[in-house]
């Protein structure tokens, strides 16, 4: 079943063997745009990436325990020392700590070796979706207390040489991306872009081969309903 990205590889719309064609991961469509946009010059190798991804992306219950929590310690010193956050919240929905004035490093279930579903997903997705299947990947998975808005840190190693203004050049004018200084979560929040900036050389990274740049989308419209539409124009345009 493949895996479509209309602006990385739209060519996959018409592999579809079982006749189902199917979104990737909230988390892989806030950054795969980005990556695939400098995979074409330069030839991604390797992918170490961190994510702050919002409440939604656990759903409807996600975001009511987040709103609930966060009315519950408004207005107090709760997170000031250990124990405080726990003492005033008592329901941690779907996420195995306090959410408000908290960040989580887990999202999913518990997958091989101690990694979680959503960091094997960031793996395989891009394995596939780029066409890399021996892509070296690296991911940690973070609940942030946002409501809106997946974010990555993403350190980028390429087969060949490539500047921070090469980068520039190229994400500029790419579909799907707008380039900026800061990218945050509340910035993408109800817009279709990932936007991305942040961008420098990783001196970590033998030669020019690598970059660490920040995105930050809105993960219910291009992390899932948009790119579901845009797959959908794509096969009506092929028809006609």
């Amino acid at each position: 079943v493949p895996l479509v990205v209309p602006e990385v590889n739209p060519q996959e719309i018409k592999n579809r063997p079982r006749g189902i064609i199917s979104n990737p991961n909230c988390t892989t469509l806030s950054m795969i745009v980005t990556l695939g946009a400098l995979h074409r010059d330069y030839e991604l190798i390797e992918l170490v990436v961190s994510s702050y991804q919002a409440a939604s992306g656990a759903g409807q219950a996600g975001l009511d325990i987040l709103r609930e929590q966060i009315e519950l310690v408004a207005g107090t010193t709760a997170g000031d020392i250990a124990g405080d956050i726990n003492a005033i919240i008592t329901d941690n929905g779907p996420f195995p700590a306090p959410l408000a004035l908290n960040v989580i490093p887990w999202a999913g279930s518990l997958k091989a070796d101690g990694y979680s579903s959503e960091e094997l997903k960031v793996r395989n997705e891009s394995r596939k979706i780029l066409h890399i299947p021996d892509l070296r990947v690296s991911g940690t998975c973070v609940r942030v207390p946002v409501f809106t808005g997946h974010s990555l840190s993403l350190t980028l190693e390429f087969e060949k040489d490539i500047t921070v203004e090469q980068a520039y050049k190229i994400l500029s004018t790419a579909v799907g991306v707008s380039v900026i200084d800061v990218p945050t979560p509340l910035i993408a929040a109800g817009k279709d872009p990932s936007f991305v900036g942040r961008i420098r050389q990783d001196h970590s990274i033998d030669g020019n081969k690598g970059l660490t740049l920040f995105v930050s989308n809105d993960n219910l419209r291009k992390g899932a309903a948009l790119n579901a539409l845009q797959i959908a124009e794509v096969i009506v345009a092929n028809r006609k």
